[in-house]
């Protein structure tokens, strides 16, 4: 199986650095720039094509970027952004100072507005559901694309902090039965 995501373009609270988890936020206005990576992997999707099912979390970021890539995605609740409970709103920072550490190197045991580890269970369950696919496009969120990486390349997601995947990233990942591979 191969799985194609995209985390989805930029937000208003992505610009200042705010977390949004589930609070449902959309785009900010395309710029040039933007426009010039969508173009960029639009023309790397066709390389892809044909994809047996194109999904979106149920947050509007998702579905609006699909849209403005030209995909009517079915809704995916198992690929909603983890939910960050009372840090929803703040900076990021406010997160990281509060947690320290922990959020960098053992974020698993800590519980926001849900654990990690119910993440990484929807994260399973995600990979479960849609294992006789063979090719899958993914709008999605940040947590979740770095939370899947991690469970690609450590076979758990307390790894995600760790990682960097920015608005509009494009990244391939390839299951087999011995596992994920990645592009």
């Amino acid at each position: 199986m191969q799985i194609t995501f995209i985390r989805h373009l930029p937000t208003e609270w992505n610009k200042k650095k705010w977390l949004q988890g589930k609070k449902d936020i959309g785009l900010l206005p395309i710029t040039e720039v933007f426009q010039k990576e969508i173009t960029k992997n639009q023309k790397l999707l066709i390389k892809l094509l044909p994809f047996d099912v194109v999904l979106a979390s149920g947050l509007k970021r998702t579905q609006q970027t699909a849209h403005v890539y030209g995909y009517e995605p079915e809704t995916e609740d198992l690929l909603n952004e983890f939910d960050f409970g009372p840090f929803e709103g703040l900076p990021k920072q406010k997160l990281i100072e509060h947690y320290g550490k922990n959020w960098i190197e053992n974020p698993k045991e800590l519980v926001l507005g849900e654990s990690i580890k119910s993440l990484e269970e929807r994260i399973i369950l995600f990979l479960e559901r849609y294992k006789s696919s063979k090719n899958i496009l993914v709008f999605g969120h940040g947590t979740w694309i770095r939370a899947v990486l991690s469970y690609h390349r450590y076979g758990h997601i307390n790894n995600l902090n760790k990682m960097i995947v920015e608005n509009n990233d494009c990244i391939t990942l390839f299951i087999n039965s011995g596992g994920l591979d990645i592009d």
